[in-house]
């Protein structure tokens, strides 16, 4: 019951923050950015214990931090890259997270897989050579990047077709929400300013972080 009102909360509290971020009301907007993912931690901390557990609320404090790394990125290169570590460490702790929540892969869902996994090839070829060009030193560090991220989704694209509905669903759709997060940050950072970036970057994040732990405790709730 705890664990759903603080849920509960974070949508509510989320909804008020992109509503700032929406109208440029900068100010407001870094005040409130670091109270956004405590809602989530709160909630996984205070949910009924699962085998998981620690490592998704290790990948939520690492996304966390580097929310707060990033809100400094505007002085300087470093803070950006010390950011980017940040959430490469937390995808790496999902990818950690999706495997050990993973049991039979079922042969049925092959060519599903195999779709998933050229259509993830495909994005990672077309994005990386889209951006490299304009990397300049960052090619390798933005690199490895893109191919955690690109296994972050291929092991929520597995589990997909292993757990059971609808935690598979939204794993699945926060992964690819993630990606698509994290492709727009860097769409907008190193080839062309979007429009509305800050707010479409924000919206997809939450979703995703949203998306995810609710389908991980969806996925580990006690029958």
């Amino acid at each position: 019951m705890k664990s759903n009102i603080i849920v509960n909360s974070f949508i509510g509290f989320s909804l008020v923050y992109l509503s700032f971020l929406f109208f440029g009301n900068e100010n407001t907007v870094w005040f409130l950015k670091p109270f956004l993912l405590p809602f989530l931690l709160l909630a996984v901390y205070f949910h009924e214990r699962f085998t998981t557990k620690k490592i998704l609320l290790t990948a939520l404090t690492l996304s966390w931090i580097g929310d707060i790394i990033l809100m400094f990125a505007d002085k300087g290169e470093l803070y950006f890259i010390a950011g980017l570590i940040a959430f490469l460490l937390s995808h790496i702790s999902y990818i950690i997270l999706f495997s050990k929540q993973l049991k039979i892969y079922l042969k049925k869902s092959k060519i599903i897989f195999w779709v998933g996994v050229t259509t993830i090839a495909f994005y990672l070829i077309v994005m990386m050579l889209i951006l490299l060009p304009s990397l300049g030193d960052l090619k390798i560090p933005v690199f490895v990047y893109a191919l955690t991220i690109s296994i972050m989704l291929l092991f929520a694209l597995k589990g997909f077709l292993n757990w059971q509905k609808p935690a598979n669903i939204y794993i699945l759709i926060g992964a690819i929400i993630f990606v698509a997060s994290d492709s727009l940050l860097a769409f907008d950072k190193f080839y062309t300013p979007l429009q509305y970036s800050s707010f479409l970057i924000m919206a997809t994040y939450l979703l995703a972080q949203y998306l995810i732990v609710m389908g991980i405790l969806k996925l580990n709730k006690k029958k």
